[in-house]
């Protein structure tokens, strides 16, 4: 449950924001099949799986970056969220090698912390339609990350959990770029 910048409310922004966030249910989908198959153990898969998640964050608001500043939008809090996922992608790298219980704590923090940016973003963009599921989302991450403090004191954590959360993610993503194509066909 990742975050965007808000944009100013021309015709291309709302299409570009589609696809970007039916790629990302996509992406998230894909990455949730695969870390559900490997989530009782840290192996090199799930690593990998775990620093790319972010990595590919970052990519999303970069483009996000450049569509928003050719349409004269805003980008601070897109610059917020690359910062955040960069680093969250270098802690998950750090982490993996301490355990599974490491990894939840990491991705906790990312999950709190984009969750607030997400929710203040899609509060920001609502005018360009389609984002309330990505305000309900921010909110959900943000209630999840600390969930996942919770599970890594836990014997038995494993990283099912983080996949459920990415899933659920991209579910987000899917309702609101349907969202958008109903305001584009509206206005």
């Amino acid at each position: 449950m990742d975050t965007l910048v808000a944009t100013a409310p021309t015709t291309s922004v709302p299409a570009a924001l589609r696809k970007l966030y039916f790629l990302r249910f996509a992406f998230a989908a894909g990455w949730a099949a695969l870390l559900f198959a490997t989530s009782s153990a840290l192996s090199p898969l799930s690593a990998t799986l775990l620093v790319v998640y972010p990595l590919f964050d970052v990519a999303c608001a970069v483009v996000d970056v450049r569509s928003a500043k050719a349409n004269g939008g805003p980008v601070r809090g897109l610059y917020t969220n690359i910062a955040l996922s960069a680093l969250t992608g270098i802690g998950l790298a750090v982490a993996a090698t301490s355990g599974i219980p490491a990894v939840l704590r990491v991705w906790g923090v990312w999950a709190v912390t984009a969750g607030i940016v997400q929710l203040l973003v899609g509060a920001v963009r609502r005018r360009l339609g389609g984002q309330w599921p990505m305000i309900a989302s921010g909110a959900i991450s943000t209630l999840a990350g600390a969930s996942f403090f919770a599970q890594a004191g836990k014997a038995d954590a494993t990283l099912g959990s983080l996949a459920g959360y990415a899933f659920l993610g991209g579910v987000f993503f899917l309702v609101s770029a349907l969202r958008l194509g109903r305001a584009a066909k509206g206005a």
